[in-house]
C-alpha cells in the first residue's frame, strides 16, 4: 500500500474511501452524500481528485488480495493503524471522520466492516462518538 504525505488531501481521502467501499458495495446514495458534503473542497482535494483517490486505493486492495484472497484482507490491524496515523491534524481528523461516517450510514445500513473502521479511527484519533464538524470549505 503506497503512503500520502502526513496530513495531506490524499491521506485524509484515502480513509473515506476506505470506508466506501468497506462492505464491497458502493451505492449512489453514497456517493451522493459525500458530494453534498463537498469532500473535495473539504479536504482539499482538486475537483475529481476523491474518484482518483478511490481508484489508486482499490489497485492497492487488488494487489494485495491476489495472495490472500479479498481486497479488504490486506487491510490488518497494523496496516490501518498506519493507514490512519498518516492523519494527525485533529481539524482534519473530526472532517475526515465526519464524512466517512456520513458514507457509512447513507445507505440506512452500517455494515460491520464499515462500523469496525469508522470505530478505529475514532479510537486512534481519540475522537467522541459525538457529531464532529466539517472543515470550512477553503
Amino acid at each position: 500500500m503506497r503512503s500520502y504525505p502526513r496530513n495531506s488531501p490524499e491521506a485524509a481521502a484515502r480513509i473515506v474511501a476506505l470506508v466506501l467501499i468497506a462492505d464491497g458495495h458502493v451505492c449512489r446514495s453514497e456517493i451522493d452524500t459525500l458530494q453534498r458534503l463537498q469532500i473535495e473542497p473539504t479536504l482539499g482535494l482538486a475537483p475529481g481528485q476523491f474518484a482518483q483517490v478511490v481508484h489508486t486505493m482499490c489497485e492497492d486492495l487488488l494487489a494485495g488480495a491476489y495472495a490472500g484472497g479479498s481486497m479488504m484482507c490486506s487491510v490488518d490491524e497494523p496496516t490501518l493503524a498506519s493507514l490512519l496515523a498518516e492523519v494527525d491534524d485533529p481539524t482534519l481528523q473530526s472532517a475526515t471522520l465526519h464524512l466517512a461516517a456520513a458514507a457509512a450510514e447513507a445507505d440506512q445500513h452500517l455494515a460491520d466492516a464499515e462500523a469496525m473502521l469508522v470505530s478505529a479511527a475514532r479510537r486512534q484519533w481519540r475522537l467522541s462518538e459525538q457529531p464532529v464538524p466539517l472543515l470550512m470549505a477553503a
